[in-house]
């Protein structure tokens, strides 16, 4: 099978994206070669960029405590498990005390790293990074490579306590979900909403199907469509057959 996840806010969105920049950050940052080290770069500046945008961490932290409390009233309940409830816990708990240490805007020490803010904006013109661009860029890369994941996770550290909130946040979100085996007839599917509102939605299918979903929600309906990749056909095309799917429905 494969999911498609389709945030119905901003809110989650931007979770979303934040998580997806994130991973990529530390999988470019674990690696060895120079362009692979300057695509690492590219994400903390993404990073800064989307997550400087909004109040982001004073919504985690509001969100955290709303889900301790949440978890606190399940305490006594006996379809709980008391050890899984702690763990869950202690790592909202430790998460909330990272999120509260650092003081100013997020990525000041970015922002005020001006070699970086340089490379930031030549990133920004194509092909702006050549070495006769920034000489000391291109000598950077020359280090060794121990040298430079060294600089990166330096510069990457002090970002990591928004992301273990995100993680927190869209654990609880995806652990929610409530999963409907569905038909879309003719590659169509409409389904009511009722007023009811939904953060995240998951759409799962047969990974040999050779379609993917287009979603479409807000507190009326919820609207999936089944269309070709575009880059196996010039244009979308929707699908002219029944498929099944699985509708995950997500809220925190």
């Amino acid at each position: 099978m494969i999911s498609y996840e389709f945030p119905v806010n901003e809110r989650i969105r931007t979770l979303l994206r934040l998580e997806d920049l994130y991973n990529r950050a530390a999988f470019f940052s674990g690696r060895e070669h120079a362009l692979e080290h300057h695509a690492a770069l590219l994400c903390l500046f993404e990073i800064m960029e989307v997550a400087g945008r909004a109040d982001l961490k004073s919504d985690l932290l509001q969100e955290l405590e709303r889900q301790r409390q949440t978890l606190e009233a399940l305490r006594d309940n006996p379809q709980i498990s008391e050890e899984a409830l702690d763990m869950v816990l202690a790592d909202i708990e430790h998460t909330h005390t990272r999120l509260l240490e650092p003081t100013g805007k997020f990525a000041q020490h970015l922002r005020e790293n001006e070699w970086l803010m340089a490379i930031k904006q030549r990133s920004g013109i194509p092909g702006g990074v050549c070495q006769f661009d920034l000489p000391s860029y291109h000598y950077w890369q020359q280090q060794a490579v121990g040298e430079r994941q060294h600089a990166i996770n330096g510069w990457l550290n002090p970002m990591l306590p928004i992301k273990d909130g995100i993680d927190i946040v869209l654990r609880i979100l995806r652990n929610s979900a409530k999963v409907f085996p569905l038909l879309a007839r003719n590659g169509a599917f409409q389904q009511m909403s009722g007023g009811k509102t939904v953060q995240l939605l998951k759409v799962s299918v047969d990974e040999n199907l050779p379609y993917v979903p287009e979603l479409s929600a807000n507190k009326y309906a919820i609207n999936v469509r089944f269309v070709s990749p575009v880059a196996n056909s010039d244009r979308p095309r929707q699908c002219e057959h029944d498929v099944e799917f699985t509708l995950a429905f997500c809220n925190l």
